[in-house]
């Protein structure tokens, strides 16, 4: 038992130093860089450059790659961010069902007026209303709910 405990605890927390902060600035601009070109760019071995990526990984810094998305190109015109107030410890059970919703893209348990804060990506304005209206609606657990609509978005990358 001990043993399955450790497995699924979370790696040390160890400092970045300024070549690990510059490959994840590099990585999160592409994703889909090489090792060549990242290794190049902080003036490491090919060898240094695979290694740190890999610590990276296995420490959960990196937890994956991704595609930055136009959401509205993609077919997804109404975008908004939604806060819920819910009923008090039910965080993990109001969780469980707001992962399964259509168009959530980013749930995050929050402090101060609201409880949970959601980022959705909809078709259009008629499925934003069906997913505020009816879906959020139905979990007993949320005592109300507020959308805020997006009317325009910027990705940003994190630097130092």
């Amino acid at each position: 038992m001990a043993r399955e405990q450790m497995a699924e605890e979370e790696p040390p927390v160890r400092p970045l130093d300024p070549i690990d902060r510059t490959i994840l600035r590099l990585l999160q601009e592409d994703g889909r860089a090489s090792i060549r070109s990242v290794a190049e760019r902080v003036h490491v071995s090919r060898a240094n450059a695979y290694a740190r990526i890999n610590r990276l990984i296995d420490d959960g810094v990196i937890r994956g790659f991704t595609a930055r998305v136009d959401h509205e190109r993609a077919g997804h015109g109404a975008s908004a961010y939604i806060t819920l107030k819910i009923v008090q410890n039910s965080w993990r059970t109001v969780r469980e069902k707001l992962v399964t919703l259509p168009g959530v893209v980013h749930i995050a348990l929050v402090s101060g007026d609201f409880d949970v804060l959601l980022l959705v990506h909809t078709v259009d304005n008629r499925s934003l209303r069906e997913l505020v209206l009816t879906r959020l609606q139905a979990i007993e657990e949320v005592l109300s709910s507020r959308t805020l609509l997006v009317f325009e978005e910027t990705d940003l990358v994190v630097g130092d």
